[in-house]
């Protein structure tokens, strides 16, 4: 699907959705736990789904309901499970070594970019402490054996995620674990999201040492907080001239994107933002700098791993809308423009397809974008919302 956006300022009151980030960890948590838990999430989006749908597949109980899941927690054990993680790099990146963990002879299949996203150093350090990996296709992956307790050393600078991983394999395996980190770690507050999810449901770690033998214990309701990572494309949208009133944000939150309520409105002079907690926020930061005094990102490595090479598909998405960046291996550079509209490929990039909707709102002519359907990976209301705030938009369906 394709769609043509006409410029003009959005205006209105709108409610966030629910984190993405938080929702996979409680999900993960719950079905794992010692009694069912009810998790307040009333909108879903494809990637929840997935993890959803794969921890049904290793023996959990999850009922879609208004408010969000009701999770029974796996009760037995399921032989040789395929799980779909879609295009999903968290729902991978987590589950790969739980299953290691539970020694589950498991399938993973995998669309989009996502069998090109790195595994590595996670996939030989699974195999060091005793599971086995293999692609059996090109985007299936086989994972057998069995994690045993220990210490652990992965690299803080690729991904988080598999940081997060180890975190759940090492609670459900019996004896103690440490995870060393080795390196910088980037993106710490997606690590503080999962120890924060491991807490709620008892599970203590110190320092990264896990000890074997923990219960994870249902609170009984668990509340999905809303989501930094998407509202910061309607705080975008504002600073850019548009009158949001955004609700259902909590100020203290330990999701890293909450840094956006400070950058955003920093954007306003020339400044250098380090991406490496934020990766996710580059793409709209860079619209908003554009349309200011412009900004330099460093430490974006690792944007060129996410579902599209971020870094070229933002410097692509500006220069479709007249304005210019440029990127060095390690920084990239935006400048000021005025935006002049034009037709941006979304890369099959939920950010990328929503940045150049915000950017939209101050194009002096129409913007096109290529394969608009891509936000249904985090925010499948993105095009209703902004319909609804004022947004005049038309649909091309391709044939």
């Amino acid at each position: 699907m394709d769609i043509t956006l006409h410029p003009g300022p959005l205006q209105g009151k709108l409610t966030v959705i629910p984190s993405k980030s938080q929702a996979h960890r409680l999900l993960i948590c719950a079905a794992f736990a010692d009694k069912p838990t009810d998790i307040i999430c009333p909108e879903t989006n494809r990637d929840m789904d997935a993890t959803a749908q794969c921890l049904e597949s290793i023996g959990a109980n999850i009922v879609r309901t208004p408010r969000g899941y009701c999770v029974t927690p796996k009760s037995h054990a399921v032989d040789s499970p395929v799980l779909n993680c879609l295009d999903s790099g968290s729902t991978l990146r987590f589950l790969l070594p739980i299953m290691g963990a539970l020694g589950v002879y498991t399938v993973f299949k995998m669309e989009g970019r996502l069998p090109q996203r790195p595994l590595s150093p996670l996939w030989e350090e699974m195999e060091r402490m005793g599971c086995n990996l293999k692609f059996i296709s090109d985007n299936e992956l086989r994972c057998q054996g069995q994690l045993r307790p220990g210490d652990y050393y992965i690299d803080g600078g690729v991904s988080s995620q598999f940081i997060t991983g180890l975190l759940f394999a090492t609670s459900l395996l019996d004896g103690d674990s440490t995870i060393h980190i080795t390196g910088k770690l980037e993106s710490k507050p997606y690590v503080d999201l999962t120890l924060d999810a491991l807490k709620q449901f008892g599970i203590e770690v110190d320092d990264f040492h896990v000890r074997g033998g923990q219960v994870f214990r249902s609170p009984g309701t668990v509340t999905v907080e809303g989501d930094w990572s998407n509202a910061a494309f309607w705080l975008a949208a504002n600073a850019l001239g548009s009158s949001i009133d955004i609700q259902g944000l909590n100020p203290a939150s330990v999701q890293g994107d909450r840094a956006a309520a400070d950058l955003i409105p920093a954007l306003n002079e020339n400044i250098t933002v380090s991406a490496a907690d934020i990766p996710d926020l580059v793409p709209i930061l860079s619209v908003v700098a554009a349309a200011n005094q412009g900004a330099i990102f460093t430490d974006i490595r690792r944007l060129r791993l996410k579902e599209s090479d971020r870094v070229a598909s933002v410097i692509a998405m500006l220069t479709a809308l007249g304005c210019e960046a440029q990127a060095t291996e390690d920084t990239l550079t935006v400048y000021p423009a005025r935006f002049t509209g034009g037709t941006v490929d979304a890369k099959n990039d939920h950010r990328i397809a929503m940045a150049a909707a915000v950017a939209s709102t101050v194009c002096s002519g129409p913007v096109r974008i290529l394969g608009a359907e891509c936000v249904q990976k985090s925010y499948p209301r993105f095009w209703e919302e902004f319909k609804r705030l004022g947004g005049n938009y038309e649909q091309h369906l391709r044939r």
